[in-house]
């Protein structure tokens, strides 16, 4: 099974607004840190508001911050929300498959996206976060590496 691009990227924003902290990075801002189109980020940000799972604030100081839903919301439930609840396979779309009034398939593999989702369920957003993949997210989320250590332990004197 693959994600659908929008899922991966709502997954993707949902943990770099976990690591942000007090910052709130415009959608532009994550789109740039993501390397994805900004236009496709917006949809999935506003999807993700809607969803109530992150604020977005517009104007001077304005900018995307986590909600508490949204650092506790199930990657299970966020991945349902995005790929909607169809079966994998498409058994009555414009061409039928002639198997379908005896397919044993459609039942596997239904079995197997629940299988999938049941996995994802108990993992949150605040879990995928823990690290090693938190200071990875920081690296992205303002410079290297190196930087946010200096700027985290304080100013350097001489």
């Amino acid at each position: 099974m693959r994600l659908l691009r929008s899922t991966d990227l709502a997954l993707r924003v949902l943990m770099r607004l976990a690591v942000s902290g007090d910052a709130s990075p415009t959608t532009r801002r994550v789109a740039e840190d993501m390397g994805v189109p900004y236009t496709h980020t917006a949809k999935v940000v506003a999807e993700l508001q809607h969803l109530g799972l992150l604020e977005a604030r517009r104007g001077r100081g304005g900018g995307l911050a986590l909600t508490g839903k949204g650092r506790t919301a199930s990657v299970g439930a966020v991945v349902r929300v995005f790929e909607g609840d169809g079966d994998v396979v498409d058994c009555e779309g414009p061409t039928p498959c002639p198997l379908s009034s005896a397919c044993r398939l459609r039942g596997a593999l239904r079995r197997a996206q629940e299988a999938f989702y049941a996995a994802l369920d108990p993992v949150t957003v605040g879990d995928m976060v823990a690290d090693p993949t938190g200071p990875l997210l920081l690296g992205l989320a303002g410079g290297p590496p190196a930087q946010l250590a200096s700027q985290r332990s304080g100013p350097k004197t001489s």
